[in-house]
């Protein structure tokens, strides 16, 4: 299990994950759509994760969610890296109702993000750019490349969530065991 503490002027954060674990969580950010999504993301990638963070709210989400993608990334990078006996590339779709997601992961060492997704309007009081400032701060400090890319929808409740989900899935797939050690043509990640 890894813990990562973070503490700035505007968050302070506590997480703990465990990436071969029961897709438990215990999520409480003061963001009631963003504790939903990382309790999605948490059970469908299969990962045991506790996130607390005491955020600067009364301003807007935005640090709160951007400070939680990157003390997750950190997290996953510490429990991943060294890369070895994973499948390394995976890819899944989430369909909720209408609404479907495709996110294709590398877990090679190297940070890049696509993002094709809608980034206008609102769930709840829930600013759907925030989506975007998350997984940002997750797969640059994770070292994943990601390509998150929306299929149709039209619930943004539905879009999102099928993006974590989507995630969460793909993730679970890339970190699978494998028997054979580093999955690259170089020898090393």
């Amino acid at each position: 299990m890894t813990v990562i503490n973070r503490e700035t002027k505007e968050t302070k954060i506590e997480i703990k994950l465990e990436i071969n674990g029961s897709g438990q969580s215990n999520i409480s950010t003061g963001v009631g759509f963003f504790d939903h999504m990382l309790e999605a993301l948490a059970k469908h990638s299969g990962m045991d994760l506790e996130v607390f963070c005491d955020g600067d709210v009364y301003v807007d989400y935005h640090h709160t969610v951007e400070d939680v993608g990157i003390v997750l990334g950190e997290a996953l990078f510490k429990e991943v890296y060294p890369i070895k006996n994973i499948e390394r590339f995976a890819n899944a779709v989430a369909v909720l109702d209408e609404a479907a997601v495709e996110v294709d992961i590398d877990i090679g060492g190297r940070a890049y993000l696509v993002y094709e997704m809608p980034r206008d309007g609102m769930i709840k009081d829930f600013d759907m750019e925030l989506v975007e400032e998350f997984f940002k701060s997750l797969v640059f400090n994770f070292k994943i490349a990601a390509h998150i890319i929306y299929k149709r929808g039209t619930n943004k409740h539905h879009i999102v969530e099928s993006a974590f989900k989507s995630f969460a899935v793909a993730l679970r797939r890339a970190l699978a065991y494998r028997e054979s050690g580093i999955p690259s043509t170089k020898g090393i990640l």
